[in-house]
């Protein structure tokens, strides 16, 4: 799998965020940052990342993944 294919699910499921995915095809690190998280746990705001990708970890398409995902107050 393509980091630019990850990438797009995440940002088909998760409007107005900006992410940012690289990878080797098989292990991927993601910064996410939407104003969504607001008010999330960090958990809360992974487990979300995770549930845009749909089988993709389960079936193997992606080995690993490294989530940062933050709200927009964040970034620095």
């Amino acid at each position: 799998m393509h980091p630019d294919e990850i990438k797009k699910m995440i940002e088909s499921n998760i409007p107005d965020s900006e992410v940012v995915v690289t990878g080797d095809g098989r292990h991927f690190e993601a910064t996410v940052i939407s104003s969504l998280f607001e008010g999330m746990s960090l958990l809360a705001r992974q487990r979300h990342v995770y549930g845009t990708l749909g089988d993709n970890i389960h079936n193997g398409n992606i080995h690993a993944l490294s989530i940062k995902a933050k709200t927009p107050s964040d970034r620095t």
